[in-house]
């Protein structure tokens, strides 16, 4: 088979993972990630790549559409929640498929769906008991499951999709394309399903499909993600395929087979099962006479969840190393996530890339690839084209970065200095036996704080009242990237 002109791009996207727990980035990680490694040897291993959130949906939305998620919204979509994306908005498979690119998506979406379109008005939620709260919840007899159900993956620019949609949340079935692959019959029951291996199940109530196996998320997905890959070496059009990942996000459910795997308990098997996975979409890759003219990225939509705490204390494993913070804070462990980026014929193998980059660039990136003209409105307002880095032939492409996870709370970055606003930088639970064990100060001050990351990786000295005028013009800068609406540098002109 002739090799397409234009590259074929396949984004892994991986749910709650660590800076510190990929070996190419943390040498002493009790964690084996040999094909993640192997890309890093292959390609750009950026050590300052961002993501919008520290939380789910709101990175997943900076990706796909190259605008910071702030700008809509702040909060992930709760169980069967309305898409976030509005009709005008361009999206990145959108652009793809304008450009003649075959489009999918495999895995997680947590990006809205309309489930009202297929409810049935007649029949009212039912009220449940969820922990300590009781809250009203829809069983399987409200929805008509033979319908198509709207505004999903392909409503937005994917041309086929598989998945659970969100692993946690019902309904807990396969969805493909637009229906569910066999219609949910009871009702969400862990005490079915084989043991939690860490943590909480973190399961909201709800619809599920007799004999459903959350265990099975990982395997399937990859067996569908292998079959697409092998399918389009076949056809003429490249592809565009954004898998992504349940995984290391709770339930930590890796699959018996790599139990014991890694020294940092059964997040670190499970961390080790995605690596798996990823190297079987490789391989079928390679196999498939493909991998030259494929463009392969792999990230993170935030850090790790809270159990990293516990983990550190157990098995001595940082899962946000060198960082102070996790997901949801607007501390570099929320946001500053792996990166990597493999493009045969542009990219230089083995390269580690200091410069400031983020996933909301992507879309800008491949439009360059693909020669498309990104419109001034509704698209890719925040993203930055990081081809001449890539190509190596600039040093950086991006000065400031914004983060955020919840409207109050905000991390401007700018050059190699960071603003931390709102009460405080953290939001998950905080142990102070990992404060006093990593060197940290008590307590952080309630004002702004100010760090400088070239001096001070993990935020530990905030030099906020040394830099008083610092403060101040990077407070001023943050409410102007804010109110003018767009921050790309094809709309600074």
């Amino acid at each position: 088979m002739a090799l397409a002109k234009r590259p074929n791009v396949l984004i892994f996207y991986a749910d709650d993972l660590g800076f510190g727990d990929l070996g190419c980035y943390y040498e002493k990680s009790k964690i084996p990630t040999p094909n993640l490694d192997q890309l890093a040897k292959e390609g750009v291993r950026f050590t300052d790549g961002h993501s919008s959130s520290g939380i789910c949906t709101p990175s997943r939305f900076a990706l796909l559409t190259g605008r910071h998620h702030w700008r809509d919204f702040h909060g992930i979509v709760n169980a069967f929640g309305k898409s976030v994306f509005k009709p005008e908005r361009l999206t990145l498979p959108e652009m793809m498929q304008e450009k003649g690119y075959a489009t999918a998506a495999i895995g997680k979406w947590h990006l809205g769906w309309d489930w009202d379109a297929i409810r049935k008005e007649e029949v009212k939620p039912k009220e449940v008991q969820q922990g300590k709260r009781k809250k009203k919840e829809f069983g399987p007899e409200a929805f008509d499951w033979t319908k198509s159900i709207p505004d999903g993956p392909l409503a937005h620019g994917f041309d086929y999709y598989f998945g659970d949609t969100v692993i946690n949340f019902p309904p807990y079935c396969w969805i493909e394309n637009d229906k569910v692959v066999k219609a949910p019959d009871t009702v969400m029951d862990t005490t079915k399903w084989k043991t939690i291996k860490e943590g909480n199940w973190e399961c909201r109530p709800g619809p599920m499909t007799s004999g459903w196996d959350p265990y099975e998320n990982i395997p399937e997905t990859t067996r569908k993600g292998v079959e697409y890959i092998r399918a389009a070496a076949k056809t003429e059009e490249p592809f565009f395929l954004y898998f992504a990942y349940p995984s290391p996000h709770a339930p930590i459910i890796p699959n018996d087979e790599f139990d014991g795997k890694s020294g940092a308990g059964p997040y670190g098997d499970f961390v080790h099962e995605t690596d798996d996975s990823i190297g079987q979409l490789l391989k079928a890759l390679k196999e498939s006479g493909q991998a030259e003219n494929t463009i392969v990225i792999f990230s993170a939509d935030n850090g790790p969840e809270h159990y990293a705490y516990a983990r550190d204390e157990k098995f001595d494993h940082w899962s946000a190393w060198p960082f102070r913070g996790l997901k949801r804070d607007v501390y570099e462990g929320g946001h500053h996530v792996p990166f990597i980026v493999k493009y045969p014929g542009v990219t230089k193998a083995g390269t580690v890339n200091e410069a400031l980059v983020s996933q909301i660039d992507i879309m800008a990136t491949l439009a360059s690839v693909v020669e498309y003209e990104l419109p001034k409105k509704n698209a890719a307002e925040d993203s930055h084209d990081l081809l001449p880095l890539l190509k190596g032939e600039v040093e950086s492409v991006r000065t400031s970065h914004v983060h955020n996870t919840y409207e109050g709370s905000w991390a401007f970055r700018e050059g190699d200095w960071v603003l931390v606003t709102g009460k405080s930088g953290h939001r998950s639970r905080v142990g102070k036996d990992w404060f006093a064990k990593h060197g940290y100060p008590k307590a952080e001050s309630k004002k702004a704080r100010l760090f400088n990351l070239k001096e001070d990786i993990g935020q530990r000295d905030d030099v906020a009242a040394k830099h008083a005028e610092k403060v101040k013009a990077m407070e001023a800068a943050l409410k102007e990237v804010r109110e003018q609406g767009y921050s790309a540098p094809r709309l600074m002109k």
